[in-house]
C-alpha cells in the first residue's frame, strides 16, 4: 500500500491547485456540533436514509415534510409508541412512500435512539464520542442494533449527519482494489479491518478527516 503522498499528488494534479482541491472536499462536523443535534433530528435522518435506500433521493426528499408530520416530528418518545394499527393506517396515506418494511423500521429505530440516549445521555453524544479510527465498528453497531441499516446505510447515515467516516462507494472500492487491499465491497471482518487500517494510516500521515480521504480516493477512479 502506498503512503498518503501519492494520493495527495494525484489530486493536486487533477485539480491544479491546493485551493481547488480543498473546495471539493467535505468537512465533517466537530464532536461539539454532533452533540448539539437533537435526538429527533438523528431519528429523522436515520429514517430518511432508510427510505432513500433503493429509491430516487429527490422523490423521498420531496415527501419528507409529510413524513415529519405523520411521525410527530420524529420525536422518539412518541414514535416508539406507534403500533401495528397505526402503521397500517399510514399504509393508506398516499402522501408518503407506502413501504411497510421501511415504515416498521421507524419505531424500531426510535427505540434504538432512546436506548442509546438513556445510556450515553443523548444519541449525539454516542455518535460524537465514537473514535473514527474504529468507524467500521460504529457501522457494525448500527447495523446490528438498528433496523434496515446494513450495507452502505450506516456509513451513509453517518455522512449525512456529519460524523467523520469513509464510505465504501463503488469508486472508493475501485481505488482500494487498485491498491490491492480489497477486491470487492468490504463486508467480512477481515476486509473491514484491512480498509480501516489503511484509512487509519493515511489519516495519521495526513491529519485529514476520513471523509476527505474517502473523497480523494474516489477522485482517482475513472478520470
Amino acid at each position: 500500500m502506498r503512503d498518503y503522498r501519492w494520493l495527495h499528488e494525484y489530486c493536486l494534479n487533477r485539480f491544479g491547485s491546493a485551493a481547488a482541491l480543498e473546495a471539493e472536499l467535505p468537512v465533517p462536523r466537530t464532536p461539539a456540533q454532533l452533540r448539539k443535534i437533537s435526538d429527533d433530528r438523528y431519528l429523522s435522518t436515520l429514517a430518511l436514509r432508510v427510505f432513500r435506500a433503493g429509491l430516487k433521493h429527490s422523490v423521498v426528499d420531496a415527501k419528507w415534510p409529510v413524513f415529519e408530520e405523520v411521525f410527530f416530528g420524529f420525536d422518539p418518545e412518541k414514535v416508539v409508541l406507534m403500533g401495528a394499527e397505526h402503521l397500517e393506517r399510514l399504509m393508506q396515506d398516499a402522501r408518503i412512500i407506502r413501504h411497510l418494511g421501511k415504515l416498521k423500521s421507524v419505531p424500531r429505530n426510535a427505540q434504538l435512539v432512546l436506548d442509546i440516549a438513556h445510556e450515553h445521555g443523548s444519541f449525539g453524544a454516542f455518535i460524537a464520542d465514537w473514535p473514527v479510527t474504529d468507524i467500521v465498528g460504529l457501522w457494525k453497531y448500527l447495523a446490528k442494533h438498528g433496523h434496515q441499516l446494513g450495507g452502505l446505510s450506516a456509513p451513509r447515515f453517518l455522512r449525512m449527519v456529519g460524523k467523520d467516516t469513509f464510505v465504501p462507494s463503488y469508486d472508493v472500492v475501485a481505488a482500494l482494489n487498485a491498491q490491492q487491499l480489497v477486491d470487492k465491497v468490504p463486508t467480512s471482518l477481515r476486509d473491514l479491518a484491512i480498509v480501516q487500517n489503511a484509512f487509519n494510516q493515511w489519516h495519521a500521515e495526513s491529519g485529514r478527516p476520513m471523509c476527505q480521504l474517502s473523497q480523494m480516493l474516489a477522485f482517482t477512479v475513472n478520470h
